[in-house]
């Protein structure tokens, strides 16, 4: 349900930052709102159903004032309605929603040792070429998939590695 309510939230600030053509303007701000709340402190005084929203409000305007007066009403609104534990995800969804808008996919590639630089934007390219998208691309090692890699972009997955084609040739064998 946090999961629905943060992209919820952020598809409804995106309209707003799109409408009013602030895109980045709203990106840095949500990012300021998530910032603050990561001090351990300020979250709890937030959080706390025994002190007034004025009392909330206030530490949140001295916290908070470089946001704009839009970005501002949206953090009161999420400690008002106790939502303070979706704000990382709606900061998460909403820069996705931005880099959709603007054709950037973000991929995960899990190989089983390091990619040098040359393969990184190789892989990069063709990434890009394959989804028509400019592509932000996040590296990570997993020795136990042997070989090959695995890509995640979004919600869809290509497994190239050399585990899940011994896994399937071993499949075949057992099933004949």
């Amino acid at each position: 349900m946090a999961r629905a309510s943060a992209r919820r939230h952020a598809q409804a600030i995106f309209e707003i930052a799109l409408e009013q053509n602030q895109l980045d303007l709203w990106r840095g701000d949500l990012r300021v709102v998530a910032e603050a709340l990561m001090d351990p402190d300020i979250h709890a005084f937030l959080e706390s159903p025994k002190i007034r929203f004025d009392d909330k409000k206030k530490i949140l305007e001295e916290r908070l004032k470089s946001l704009s007066p839009l970005a501002l009403n949206a953090a009161y609104l999420l400690v008002a309605k106790r939502r303070l534990g979706i704000v990382a995800e709606l900061v998460s969804e909403y820069e996705r929603l931005v880099d959709e808008h603007r054709g950037v996919a973000h991929a995960r590639v899990t190989t089983a040792i390091p990619l040098d630089e040359g393969d990184t934007a190789d892989l990069t390219r063709r990434l890009a070429d394959t989804v028509s998208k400019e592509i932000v691309l996040a590296t990570q090692t997993d020795p136990s998939i042997i070989g090959g890699l695995k890509v995640r972009i979004g919600d869809k997955l290509i497994d190239g590695s050399t585990r899940s084609r011994l896994e399937a040739l071993r499949k075949s064998l057992v099933g004949t």
